[in-house]
């Protein structure tokens, strides 16, 4: 057997998500139908982590057990030309038999994109949410300056989470300005269901003025997903990149 890794891209706008699940229709679900296709194997994907449904990668990391000797350099291709528009292979390798995309993970970055125009940029509107409200970003990113490190995120996780710890490591967060669109890119060593959209809900009640910074501090020590803002639209979201050791 062989453990192939890849490095795909797709737009989550089509999709329920990117795990297999009854209702059908994942990201998951396409990839394996044209592994299937391409080698006639039935093969069960790891991913890096979930992605709701409506959110997008850039970089997701999947692998996958076979036994095909499809060489490595031309998995990508091969499978490129089986896929629909809106899921890219970008690239593959060979690595380890006890590699595992989520639990080899050392870092995750997430981009979160937010159009601040009084009117939407309708070449974005399905990767940006449409906020035409004035933000005061200085307080929005001294706001966010104290979410780095590591915390107890409860307040900033749904209330559907099945995690034995909501303790994460806020490893980096930066809110970039341009013409009128924000991104958030924020990086950790692991991230909680709805983690980033919720901490982009929050943020934005303090752009408007209705939450301060020691308003957020008191949110992150409250252990309480109730004392936290709404969770932001699942379209401004994207899994921008995953880091390994290698």
């Amino acid at each position: 057997m062989r453990n192939i890794r890849m490095v795909i891209s797709y737009v989550g706008t089509s999709y329920h998500g990117f795990q297999t699940q009854p209702i059908g229709n994942t990201v998951q679900d396409v990839l394996e139908q044209a592994i299937v296709v391409l080698t006639g194997e039935k093969v069960n994907i790891t991913a890096s982590g979930r992605t709701d449904a409506g959110v997008h990668a850039r970089g997701q990391v999947i692998n996958f057990l076979t036994s095909s000797p499809i060489p490595v350099h031309r998995w990508a291709l091969a499978l490129n030309s089986r896929l629909p528009d809106d899921i890219s292979v970008l690239r593959a390798d060979e690595v380890p038999l006890d590699f595992h995309a989520s639990y080899s993970a050392k870092r995750k970055t997430y981009r979160y994109s937010i159009d601040t125009n009084k009117f939407a940029d309708i070449f974005e509107r399905y990767y940006r949410f449409h906020y035409p409200m004035p933000l005061r970003l200085p307080e929005m990113r001294a706001a966010l300056a104290k979410l780095v490190g590591q915390h107890d995120f409860t307040s900033f996780a749904s209330q559907r989470s099945t995690k034995r710890t909501h303790t994460r490591t806020v490893i980096s967060a930066r809110l970039d300005e341009s013409e009128g669109k924000l991104d958030l890119f924020i990086t950790g060593d692991g991230f909680l269901y709805n983690m980033v959209r919720i901490i982009v809900g929050t943020l934005l009640r303090v752009g408007e003025g209705k939450w301060n910074v020691d308003d957020v501090v008191r949110i992150l020590a409250a252990k309480d997903r109730t004392k936290a803002g709404p969770t932001a639209m699942a379209h401004g979201l994207m899994l921008w990149e995953v880091e390994y050791d290698d």
